[in-house]
């Protein structure tokens, strides 16, 4: 299990700062998860996904339901198909700034919607519906944050029907009776803890309030040189077509969340969400995590050194010229 995990740190990070490798093992040792869900690219809480990824370290995705075909195009003629392409692009470049995962529905973004019925019928909700049921099934997530509710407060009828879409899908994904064909693709039941609404204050509506659970996600990132308002502020400009260039923001930001469906929490989130590996019965990787971070360097990256060390010994030896070329360590 680790031998997998490093090798997939080390093959994502070839690239990378001393400080982001040192960020990412770090991450190993972090086992929760987190799928966001809303309806266009766009819709996401950039300054929010950060955060989760980069100081809560959770594994974290977006779930878009569509592509945003039926948008606007600030920068060329293309419409439809070739913009939804383009927009496409763009999430995919946001989440590079992020560090989240991205994902999609087969959902089409036909323009302006004026209400969730409408949306739905011409989604085919059962289709959509199972689209999102696969993605929580494959990935996986503790918790559940849908963007929109699911009524006129959304602003828009495929805002709303994502809300929809989201709270079935919780639902769905932990009934074996739901979507069983999928289980021949290697998936199988998966119960999240919660599904929660992130509440907002824009677009002259302000659906939060004291009551709800809070989250302070402005802090600043050492190992980025960034405060989360900043990072999300350079995923939102990756959202050029739609003219969505934003400040870097800095100080604090707060953020809102609402029940939805699941166990409640009134402290955090991840409220009664175990994420060590003692979740896993397997405390050995926390402890070898531990120790690689411990005798990590930052200034001087001894990289492969460290993962040659704590990968030495029966059966995982036979690994160690593959470790070595990857790292590209002249000592092996």
């Amino acid at each position: 299990m680790l031998v997998f995990l490093l090798l997939q740190t080390l093959d994502s990070n070839a690239q990378k700062s001393s400080a982001e490798i040192f960020s990412k093992l770090k991450k190993l040792d972090v086992v929760g998860s987190v799928l966001y869900i809303a309806a266009h690219p766009d819709d996401e809480n950039n300054s929010f996904l950060p955060f989760l990824t980069n100081e809560r370290m959770y594994r974290t995705a977006y779930l878009s339901l569509t592509r945003g075909d039926g948008g606007q195009n600030l920068l060329g003629k293309e419409q439809g198909i070739e913009l939804g392409l383009i927009r496409t692009k763009e999430l995919l470049a946001a989440r590079q700034q992020d560090g989240a995962e991205q994902y999609f529905s087969r959902a089409y973004e036909f323009g302006f919607s004026k209400s969730a019925e409408e949306a739905l019928a011409i989604w085919d909700h059962q289709q959509v519906l199972s689209d999102a049921v696969w993605v929580i099934r494959k990935f996986q997530p503790d918790i559940i944050i849908a963007r929109f509710p699911p009524d006129a407060r959304a602003g828009h009828g495929h805002h709303a029907a994502s809300a929809i879409i989201a709270k079935e899908a919780f639902i769905a994904a932990a009934d074996p009776k739901q979507f069983s064909e999928q289980f021949k693709y290697g998936v199988t039941v998966w119960q999240a803890k919660r599904i929660l609404w992130n509440t907002f204050n824009f677009g002259g509506a302000n659906t939060t309030n004291d009551q709800q659970l809070k989250i302070e996600v402005g802090g600043y990132n050492a190992l980025i040189g960034k405060n989360y308002g900043e990072i999300g502020a350079e995923a939102r400009s990756m959202h050029k077509s739609q003219g969505e260039g934003r400040p870097r923001r800095r100080g604090s930001i707060t953020e809102y969340f609402d029940w939805v469906a699941g166990e409640k929490a009134t402290k955090d989130i991840m409220e009664g969400v175990n994420t060590s590996w003692t979740r896993l019965n397997a405390s050995e990787i926390h402890d070898a995590v531990t120790a690689i971070v411990q005798n990590y360097k930052i200034e001087n990256n001894p990289w492969c050194r460290i993962v040659l060390a704590y990968l030495w010994k029966p059966p995982v030896h036979s690994n160690r010229f593959f470790l070595a070329k990857i790292c590209q360590c002249n000592s092996v």
